[in-house]
């Protein structure tokens, strides 16, 4: 019964052994990018990879990979040929997954539709030819409530028009009449605008990089201009 005994006193030991050994490969992956690298000294996150001797590092939303001592490090994307899956974009998305019940619709407005039954929210810049030509197609769906969030990521003329639009009276007719009449609000966009920055603060914090972006109320995010019949088989689900 003894070797018994030691086997298990052994498995227990090594147990304890495992996450104090991980904590320490962290400790030293950390410490060696601080020092060797301006700017790694404010890591999130570091996972330890499937691929031997690999190890994640996150920054934000920013994934980067290093070797076990930290001496070397990449930016790329890691691909995992026998499962066909590329695992930084997949950790990516799940990191900029947006959950639409944790939307901050005060700095949005919204367009109610019918009986607005149906939710969706939109990022969208008033420049964005795309963005135009989705609006026009929306005004076809119905009984849907659209919380639009305007991001001036297409230059300074962009702010501009977006702070006369979040400044009007009825800032979703002025989008609306800017969007698919080509008439702005008559007024010099001196309100209260730190939506906008805020806006351009998640955007950059989920990569919103191109307008319009999507995000459906059971958390689907479609990335582009999508036409009315999209618009509806999204909302059905």
């Amino acid at each position: 019964m003894k070797p018994k005994t030691t086997s298990l006193a052994a498995l227990a030991a090594l147990a304890l052994a495992l996450p104090l050994a991980a904590g320490a490969q962290e400790a030293a992956i950390r410490k060696n990018l601080a020092e060797r690298v301006p700017g790694l000294n404010r890591i999130d996150e570091v996972r330890k990879m499937p691929m031997p001797g690999l190890y994640e590092i996150r920054i934000e939303n920013e994934i980067f990979y290093t070797d076990a001592e930290g001496n070397y490090l990449f930016h790329g994307n890691l691909l995992d040929t026998k499962a066909k899956k590329n695992l930084t974009e997949e950790r990516i998305d799940k990191l900029t997954a947006i959950k639409f019940d944790e939307l901050d619709l005060k700095n949005a407005f919204s367009i109610v539709r019918g009986n607005g039954k149906r939710q969706m929210a939109v990022f969208e810049d008033p420049n964005c030819g795309y963005c135009k030509r989705f609006e026009k197609d929306l005004q076809k769906i119905d009984n849907v409530t659209v919380h639009l969030f305007l991001i001036p990521i297409l230059g300074a003329d962009s702010v501009v028009k977006s702070r006369q639009i979040w400044c009007a009276a009825d800032k979703g007719k002025a989008w609306v009449d800017w969007m698919v009449r080509d008439t702005l609000p008559k007024n010099d966009g001196s309100c209260n605008t730190d939506a906008l920055n805020a806006n351009l603060e998640f955007a950059r914090k989920y990569r919103i990089t191109g307008t319009p972006a999507v995000v459906f109320a059971d958390g689907t995010r479609v990335p582009g201009a999508i036409n009315a019949q999209q618009v509806e088989k999204m909302l059905a689900r």
